[in-house]
This record gives C-alpha cells, sequence and structure tokens, in this order.
C-alpha cells in the first residue's frame, strides 16, 4: 500500500512539473527593440555647395510579441527624413502571424512584409548603405497590407514566401479593388557553414502580377543565383518589369513600358579580423523598348550605381562603415544637373539594441 501511494504521489508530481513547463511555454513574452542608421555624407562634385551633412537617415523601434499557440505580433514604427525637411514617423509593419504547431506554414495578416526584399536585405546585410536595386528604382516596397502566408521545409532547404497585397506600399494610401499576387521561393542547391534562410549556394524567384489603382499593369518577375557562408556573400540577380496605367484600350491608357534591373553584389569578411569589403553594381533601364512608347523614352533613363566599401563590426549592436556610391546615367549630356549630387563618400553606422 505503501509503495502504491509514493508512485501515486510521484506521478501526480511529475504531473504537476509537466503542467507548470507547459504553461511556461506559454507564457506571453514581448520584447522591445530598434535599429537606427546614420551618416556622414560628403558631395563629391558639389564643388558649388561643397555639401556635407550629418544625419539620420532612418529608425525603426519594433515591438514583437510572442504567444500561446503559435500567436505572434510585430509592430515596427519607421522614423524617417520627410520631403520638409524634418523627421517624421509613420507605422512600418503592424501584423499577427499564425504557426500551427507542427506546421512547416505561417500566415500572417496586417500591414507586413512583401516577399522579396527583407529576405534579400538580409542577403545582403548592409540596409545601413541604402535601398536594394529594384526598391531603389521605384518598383517596389519592403512593407505592403495584405495576406499571406510562409513556409519552410528541411531546415530552410526550401524557403516560400507568397501573399495578397494591396499593392501600393505601405507609405501609400490603400488604393482601390485591385490587388497584386506576389511570391519567392529560395531553394538551397548546395550548403555551406552558414544556415538559416539565405545560406548555402541558393536558387531564388520571384513574381508579381497586379494592377496599379485606376488599372493598367503592373508585373515584376526575378531570378537570383546566390551564395551565402560565414566568410563570404555572392549574388547576382536580374528583373523584368511592365507597367502601365488607365484601363488598355482607353485614351487615357499609356502603352506599356517595359523595364530591366540587374544587381551584382558580395561582402567578403576577412579572416581572424572584424573587417569586411563590401561591393555592388546596380544597373535599371526604366524602358528597353523606346519604339513602343518614345514619349516616355528618357534620353538618360539607364543609370549605373557603383558602391564600395569597407566595414568594421565592433559589436553585435553596433557596425561602421566607409564607402563610396557612384551613380552614372546613359547619357550624361543630359545629366549636368545631377551631377552635384551622383558622387558621393559616405561614413555610416549601424545601431541595433
Amino acid at each position: 500500500m505503501r509503495i502504491r501511494i509514493r508512485w501515486t504521489a510521484a506521478a501526480l508530481i511529475v504531473s504537476a512539473m509537466v503542467a507548470t513547463s507547459s504553461v511556461e511555454a506559454q507564457a506571453p513574452t514581448v520584447t522591445v527593440g530598434g535599429v537606427a542608421y546614420a551618416q556622414y555624407q560628403y558631395q563629391l562634385r558639389d564643388t558649388a555647395n561643397h555639401v556635407n551633412n550629418f544625419d539620420v537617415t532612418r529608425a525603426y523601434i519594433n515591438v514583437i510579441g510572442k504567444f500561446a499557440y503559435g500567436i505572434g505580433t510585430r509592430v515596427t514604427a519607421d522614423i524617417f527624413r520627410s520631403t520638409d525637411g524634418s523627421l517624421s514617423y509613420r507605422l512600418k509593419y503592424a501584423y499577427a502571424t499564425w504557426n500551427p504547431e507542427g506546421s512547416a506554414l505561417t500566415w500572417k495578416l496586417g500591414q507586413m512584409h512583401t516577399p522579396l526584399l527583407d529576405w534579400e536585405e538580409h542577403l545582403w546585410d548592409y540596409r545601413m548603405q541604402g535601398q536594394m536595386a529594384l526598391e531603389r528604382g521605384g518598383y517596389m516596397s519592403s512593407s505592403d497590407f495584405g495576406f499571406g502566408v510562409d513556409g519552410n521545409w528541411g531546415f530552410d532547404k526550401v524557403n516560400m514566401q507568397l501573399g495578397v497585397y494591396n499593392g501600393e506600399n505601405y507609405n501609400r494610401a490603400p488604393g482601390d479593388q485591385r490587388k497584386d499576387l506576389m511570391g519567392r521561393v529560395s531553394v538551397r542547391l548546395v550548403g555551406s557553414d552558414e544556415g538559416g534562410r539565405d545560406g548555402g549556394l541558393r536558387l531564388t524567384g520571384y513574381g508579381q502580377v497586379g494592377k496599379p489603382t485606376g488599372g493598367g499593369t503592373r508585373e515584376r518577375y526575378m531570378g537570383m543565383l546566390s551564395y551565402r557562408s560565414k566568410a563570404l556573400v555572392l549574388a547576382a540577380e536580374y528583373a523584368t518589369t511592365t507597367d502601365s496605367t488607365g484601363a488598355i484600350g482607353t485614351t487615357a491608357a499609356t502603352k506599356y513600358i517595359k523595364g530591366t534591373v540587374t544587381s551584382l553584389f558580395g561582402v567578403f569578411k576577412i579572416p581572424s579580423t572584424k573587417l569586411s569589403l563590401i561591393a555592388r553594381v546596380d544597373i535599371t533601364d526604366a524602358n528597353t523598348d523606346a519604339t513602343k512608347d518614345a514619349t516616355t523614352k528618357l534620353a538618360d533613363d539607364k543609370s549605373t550605381r557603383l558602391i564600395a566599401g569597407v566595414s568594421y563590426t565592433i559589436s553585435s549592436n553596433l557596425r561602421l562603415l566607409a564607402d563610396l556610391d557612384h551613380l552614372s546615367y546613359q547619357n550624361d549630356a543630359n545629366s549636368t544637373a545631377k551631377d552635384a549630387t551622383r558622387s558621393q563618400a559616405l561614413f555610416q553606422i549601424q545601431l541595433s539594441f
């Protein structure tokens, strides 16, 4: 009888411990953090004004919640330099996620990441320098209002994100009933000593099909081959774009405008040091077929941006970057007014907390 009582008591204690552990595992957590980008900028060709400024180019405040039953939330405030010169703020992200237990899928709803840019910025890892090529060209944004799903199979051997979005980006009004379908899938072909969603040799594809507010066409297709290890990042991407505004077949419609964006970038972490070398080339051609819409063909619509620099990582909270950023145009004769601002030297920092 005593043995049975002891075993019963032991079972009750173990059950209580398991229940307590389960409750603790489901206890909600809310964390607050952020990242800020600051810089010193010197315009190398601005002989008239000798522009040199200190500035905070961006700051984000993140509030992230994790709750029971695979529920998560994120709210991010975006502090930026507005057109009137003042620092303003707006909402960058505000969404909820649900990852059912044992599922490879995470469902998302709200103002959230678009499928490509967050993934690509993590691969490049130098958002402090500036936007990626497609965003700099005005073809897409890192955030929009929508509903979507993320997928992860085989420890990120296949990583996917798919969603339906308003298509007008987070910094504009939601628009009308027209929506955009956006999706990205990335497959690891060969592994490396770096894991995660962008580690190893990967083949990545992105597609976007939709209609802008008022009607027309908006299409983006991108292919990328990339490699990431602890010491090296290499990537080559090529994208095509198609745009038109107004309902096709009406007098208000514009003809289809096709463009291309090519971007090559790399990062080399010098062994046994905290130094890294970065380099990037972006080639953007806003209209590749002037014969179909000569009225929108600009003489200097094709641009090439060269970026090169060296960074020093003091800690996970502070990184320094010194770099040159030079922009050239297809027809220099038509870009005299842009000469003063197209070549610059930058000293930048990324502060994370």
